[in-house]
C-alpha cells in the first residue's frame, strides 16, 4: 500500500502500564513477592482464597502508588476503596480480581515527553491500585497448563493514558519515561522481562478528517519497549488496509509475536459491564489523612525531570547532557556530588558521558562506578588548572584510577609522567619535521590537512602526554619558519 494512503490516517493509542510495586510482601496477605521462588512457595490462605479468609490492605503499596501520582501531577484521592472485578482468571484463586473502579488512588496527571519534534505532554486518566494473577504455563506439558501462584495478589499500580498518543516512537518514548519515574522513586525495578512493567496498548485510527475515534484493539504480550512500537506500527497499517479494503476491524485483544513483528487475534474485547465491579465487602473504605499526604511529600526524590530542569538552570548544561546523565537515577546523582568539589560543571558531565559510561556499558548494564566523585573531581580540576593536560588524564591517569582507592596526585608521582616542558616538545617536534622532509615541503605549498600527520606523529613520540594545544601552535610556528 502506498505510503500516501498511511498519511491520511491518524493513528490513536492509548497505554495501559502495569507496574510491580517492590513491596515485601502482597497486597493483601504477608506472603513474600520475592521473584524467581520455588513455584507456589510464596502462598497463603489469603493467596489461596480459603473460605472464611480476610484482607488487609499493605500500606507501603498505598505510598508507593501516591508517590507515583505525586510524579505525576495527579489529584490523590483522599478517600477510596477497592472494587471486585468479575473476571475469571484461570491462575487467581478467587475467580475475581480486587481492583479499583470507582475511586481510583490518583486521578488526572500529565507526563511531559521530550520527542525528536519537540516537547509533547501525555495526559493520564488515572493511577489505581490492584493485585496481580498468578502465572499460567503452557509450554512445559503437552496436554496440561501449569499454575504459579507466587505472583498471585502481588501489588500492582496501572497507570491508564488518556487516547492520545499519536506516535509508536511517542509511546516508546512515554514508557521509558515511566521506567525511569518508577526507578527514580524506588517503587518497582522497571524490569520488563521479568514482568515488573508491563504494558497494553489499545490501539485505533481514523481519517484524519473524523472527528470518531475509529474501533480499538487491545495488543498484549508486549515484554519490551521496542517491541510495543513494532506492535503499534504493524497495528497501525493492518486497521488501515482493513479499511482500505472494505473490511470490519473487530473490537479484540490480540497477541504480539515478536519473531514474526505480527498481531494476531485471541478473543473479542470485554465490554465494561462484562467485569460487573461492585464495591469489595471485605475491605473497608481507606482514608488519606493530610499528616500522611505531607509525610510522604516530604520524602519524595526529585524526578527525573526535575533533575533535567536542574541540570540545564543551575549547571549550565545542554538538554542533551541533561537528558544522558539523569537517564540513570545513580548517574544522575553521581554527577551532582562530583559538582560539590568543582565548578567546571560541563567537564564533568563529558567524562561522565564518555570515558565512564563507555566502562559500564561494557558491565552488562551492572552500574559499579570505576572512580569515586571525590577523585573524579580532583581529576577534572587537575586538568582545568593546567597541571596535565586532558590527554595524558585520559590515557595515563584515568585508567591508573580505575577501581582504585589513590588520589590523582598519587597515580601522577607513580607514573612520573614528564612535564614536557615548550622546550621539550620543541625538539620532539624538530625531530618530527626532520624525518619527513617531502612532507614538510608539501605542507608548505599549501597542502595544509598534513598537521594532522605532524600531531600524529609528535603524540606518538611523547607517549600521548603531550598538550595538544600548545602542541598545534609550536607546530605551525615551526612548519611556518623557512629554512
Amino acid at each position: 500500500m502506498e505510503e500516501k494512503v498511511y498519511s491520511d490516517y491518524q493513528l490513536v493509542v492509548g497505554l495501559e502500564v502495569h507496574i510491580q510495586l517492590s513491596t515485601e510482601s502482597k497486597l493483601f496477605a504477608s506472603d513474600s513477592t520475592a521473584y524467581g521462588q520455588h513455584p507456589n512457595t510464596n502462598v497463603s490462605v489469603i493467596t489461596l482464597a480459603h473460605p472464611g479468609i480476610m484482607p488487609k490492605l499493605n500500606k507501603k503499596a498505598v505510598e508507593y502508588a501516591i508517590r507515583m501520582g505525586l510524579a505525576c501531577e495527579s489529584k490523590i484521592s483522599r478517600k477510596f476503596f477497592f472494587d471486585r472485578k468479575n473476571y475469571f482468571y484461570p491462575d487467581l484463586p478467587k475467580g475475581f480480581q480486587t481492583t479499583q473502579d470507582k475511586t481510583p488512588i490518583c486521578v488526572g496527571g500529565r507526563i511531559p515527553l521530550i520527542l525528536k519534534s519537540g516537547e509533547v505532554v501525555v495526559r493520564l486518566n488515572r493511577i489505581h491500585l490492584e493485585e496481580d494473577a498468578g502465572k499460567s504455563i503452557h509450554d512445559q506439558q503437552s496436554s496440561d497448563s501449569l499454575i504459579d501462584l507466587n505472583r498471585a495478589g502481588v501489588p500492582l499500580i496501572e497507570l491508564v493514558t488518556e487516547p492520545e498518543i499519536s506516535s509508536a516512537e511517542e509511546a516508546m518514548a512515554l514508557l521509558t519515561e515511566i521506567r525511569r519515574i518508577v526507578r527514580y522513586l524506588d517503587i518497582c525495578d522497571g524490569n520488563m522481562e521479568q514482568g515488573s512493567l508491563r504494558c497494553d496498548a489499545n490501539i485505533s485510527v481514523k481519517k484524519k478528517s473524523d472527528l470518531q475515534l475509529g474501533k480499538k484493539v487491545e495488543v498484549k504480550n508486549m515484554n519490551s519497549i521496542r517491541n510495543v512500537g513494532r506492535a503499534i506500527e504493524f497495528e497501525m497499517k493492518r486497521q488501515i488496509r482493513c479499511i482500505e479494503l472494505g473490511e470490519e476491524i473487530r473490537s479484540e485483544t490480540r497477541l504480539f509475536d515478536a519473531s514474526t513483528s505480527s498481531t494476531s487475534g485471541m478473543r473479542t474485547k470485554e465490554e465494561l459491564n462484562d467485569y460487573r465491579y461492585f464495591p469489595e465487602p471485605d475491605l473497608s473504605p481507606f482514608e488519606v489523612s493530610e499528616e500522611s499526604l505531607n509525610r510522604i511529600k516530604e520524602k519524595m526524590p526529585a524526578t527525573p525531570r526535575e533533575l533535567r530542569e536542574r541540570f540545564i538552570s543551575i549547571y549550565g548544561l545542554s538538554h542533551y547532557d541533561a537528558g544522558v546523565l539523569t537517564d540513570d537515577k545513580d548517574i544522575a546523582h553521581y554527577f551532582e556530588k562530583v559538582c560539590e568539589h568543582t565548578s567546571h560543571y560541563k567537564q564533568v558531565a563529558n567524562w561522565i558521558i564518555g570515558p565512564i559510561k563507555s566502562i559500564l556499558n561494557e558491565s552488562e548494564g551492572e552500574i559499579e562506578l570505576p572512580l569515586s566523585h571525590l577523585q573524579l573531581a580532583d581529576l577534572v580540576n587537575a586538568v582545568s588548572d593546567e597541571k596535565i593536560n586532558y590527554s595524558v588524564a585520559s590515557k595515563k591517569v584515568f585508567p591508573a584510577l580505575i577501581n582504585q582507592t589513590k588520589t590523582v596526585e598519587q597515580v601522577l608521582k607513580d607514573l612520573e609522567l614528564p612535564a614536557n616542558s615548550t622546550e621539550d616538545i620543541s625538539d620532539v617536534i624538530l625531530h618530527v619535521l626532520n624525518s619527513f622532509p617531502e612532507k614538510v615541503k608539501a605542507y608548505r605549498n599549501g597542502k595544509k590537512n598534513l598537521i594532522g600527520m605532524f600531531m600524529g606523529e609528535v603524540m606518538k613520540r611523547t607517549d600521548g602526554t603531550a598538550d595538544p594545544k600548545k602542541t598545534n601552535e609550536l607546530l605551525c610556528d615551526a612548519l611556518e619558519k623557512k629554512n
